[in-house]
């Protein structure tokens, strides 16, 4: 399948088909639910880590968009369309918003795109993550931001796959230096519990895509230096603010946390 040139490899696995996989979503191949299956097979309750981190990231674009003037976003890393998708939510709530998509992945460009064709306040940017001024400077964003007003910047499931010496921290620091005060930081990331399941499923991905890294609570926050955390801080997804629920991924209520969930973790930030 190609779009405007855009080639897509069934043959090797990707990321963002894998995750979408993991969704119970249909855009994959045999290679990616190879993959996942190791996942569900090997390593029962992981699975877990997808919905809690979607759920999490719905509650965030909500909390954005119910509680600030934030109406600008760009999703990095966005992976595959699914249900709730960054600006439905917020469109949901605040039909003004717009929403630069960004990743690198063809099959998310082709479907991302068509997807977003109707909608005039959206875009899908194909860039990488790790090369932040290409997305900065890219005409489809300089169209849609305007970067004098506050913009909400997420990081969704998607630091944790740069790899320490690609510097993940000098990837949020390059937007909190280009975006005004009052922007928002939306950050979840695999979280070490320094156990043998984190030691598993990042030898899979590592195995894999040579990439894929479990950080601890402390690393976490330093990619966060320079912003105020805000309440409850950086804590394990399901119990990210559970009250403010708005999508169709269960929430973890009051019951106890699995494993699983305890290892993908959830926070937002303000610029000062």
């Amino acid at each position: 399948m190609t779009d405007e040139g855009i080639s897509i490899d069934s043959t090797t696995p990707s990321i963002a088909r894998v995750y979408d996989y993991l969704l119970g979503g249909k855009d994959n191949y045999a290679v990616d639910r190879e993959i996942g299956d190791v996942f569900k097979r090997d390593l029962p309750g992981s699975v877990g880590i997808a919905f809690a981190n979607r759920s999490a990231l719905t509650r965030a674009v909500t909390e954005i968009v119910t509680t600030t003037d934030v109406r600008q976003f760009i999703d990095l890393g966005s992976g595959l369309p699914t249900a709730d998708n960054v600006h439905q939510v917020a469109q949901r709530h605040a039909p003004e918003s717009r929403v630069v998509y960004v990743d690198n992945d063809p099959q998310v460009l082709v479907y991302g795109r068509a997807l977003l064709e109707q909608n005039d306040r959206t875009r899908v940017v194909a860039a990488d993550v790790r090369n932040p001024e290409d997305v900065y400077q890219h005409p489809d964003t300089r169209e849609l931001i305007d970067f004098e007003r506050p913009v909400a910047v997420m990081f969704s499931a998607i630091l944790h796959h740069v790899n320490d010496d690609e510097d993940p921290a000098r990837i949020v620091r390059y937007w909190r230096d280009r975006v005004p005060s009052g922007s928002c930081f939306f950050v979840s990331h695999f979280r070490s519990g320094n156990n043998a399941e984190t030691r598993e499923a990042e030898k899979v991905l590592q195995q894999t895509f040579g990439r894929g890294r479990w950080r601890s609570d402390e690393e976490i926050e330093h990619l966060l230096d320079g912003l105020e955390i805000l309440d409850p801080g950086i804590v394990p997804a399901p119990l990210w603010r559970p009250e403010a629920v708005d999508s169709q991924w269960a929430d973890a209520g009051g019951r106890e946390l699995t494993v699983w969930e305890h290892l993908i973790t959830a926070g937002l930030a303000r610029k000062p």
